[in-house]
């Protein structure tokens, strides 16, 4: 999702270029409906090679895609100079630090975009990453939680969550919907409506429509960001000048002692300056 700012700074420099993105199929559906990409390619070499690109582009800097980038036959492959594979790329691309001209911590929505700026799409804002949907239709207001994490250190308690869940069902009018992949246990919030296994493009057009966005430092947190819907983002070990939601409304709460830390008040008065009512 982080790459979709990128995306629109070239598509804006450059409309006449046809984009292709190669993208796994769990993860279309960010893609589906965007308005600066053109066609979704299969990871595979043969997939890849056959669409003839003139430029190919490896904004993920892992060995798979590394691979795909000096398979795809085209003239010219870019990539970060840092990354693993580096030596398969024509042109390797400096830290964004060195070309946006500042020595800071910068997020990741910045540093995909500074690659653009490096092969020649003109420096300008970096604009909010993008997801086409379609709010689903509610018999009244709800808000999307999303109380797990790849790892224990990046999910807030579940009794913390269950909290402030009652308070939006209770003082709000605001029903709390759960969210979870296969495999997660949802089941300590089996009170509320739970959402489990869904397809990636049933979420994005669930949270479209939410009131407001609850969860851990996650995928769904972007979705929540670039859907432009209010968000209360609770923060681990993860830096979020690096991974926060990119110009968004946003709360981000961290505690560098534990996220267990972070007291469901917190939660609560993040939510009220975010105005958030049914």
């Amino acid at each position: 999702m982080l790459t979709t700012p990128a995306l629109a700074l070239l598509k804006r420099f450059r409309g006449d270029l046809r984009i292709g993105i190669v993208v796994e199929e769990r993860f279309r559906a960010v893609f589906e409906g965007s308005e600066d990409v053109d066609e979704l390619l299969e990871p595979s070499s043969a997939r890849v090679a056959a669409w003839g690109a003139d430029l190919c582009l490896d904004l993920h800097g892992g060995n798979r895609a590394a691979w795909l980038t000096f398979v795809s036959r085209a003239p010219v492959r870019a990539g970060f100079g840092h990354a693993r594979w580096a030596w398969s790329y024509g042109i390797r691309i400096p830290r964004a630090q060195e070309i946006l001209g500042e020595e800071r911590v910068v997020h990741t929505a910045e540093h995909l975009a500074s690659a653009l700026f490096f092969l020649g799409v003109p420096h300008a804002e970096i604009p909010r990453a993008k997801l086409a949907a379609q709010p689903r239709q509610a018999a009244g207001p709800y808000a999307v939680i999303h109380p797990v994490a790849s790892a224990p250190e990046k999910t807030w308690p579940a009794g913390h969550f269950l909290v402030v869940a009652g308070h939006l069902a209770g003082a709000w009018g605001i029903e709390p919907v759960f969210i979870g992949a296969a495999g997660d246990d949802l089941s300590p919030f089996a009170r509320f409506r739970t959402l489990c296994a869904r397809p990636l493009a049933e979420i994005k057009d669930l949270i479209a429509g939410a009131t407001v966005f609850l969860g851990n430092d996650s995928g769904p947190a972007h979705m929540a960001a670039a859907l432009g819907v209010p968000a209360v983002v609770i923060f681990g070990p993860s830096d979020p000048r690096i991974w926060g939601p990119w110009r968004a409304p946003a709360e981000v709460l961290v505690n560098r002692e534990g996220i267990e830390g972070i007291e469901p008040a917190e939660v609560l008065a993040a939510l009220e300056r975010l105005r958030v009512t049914a």
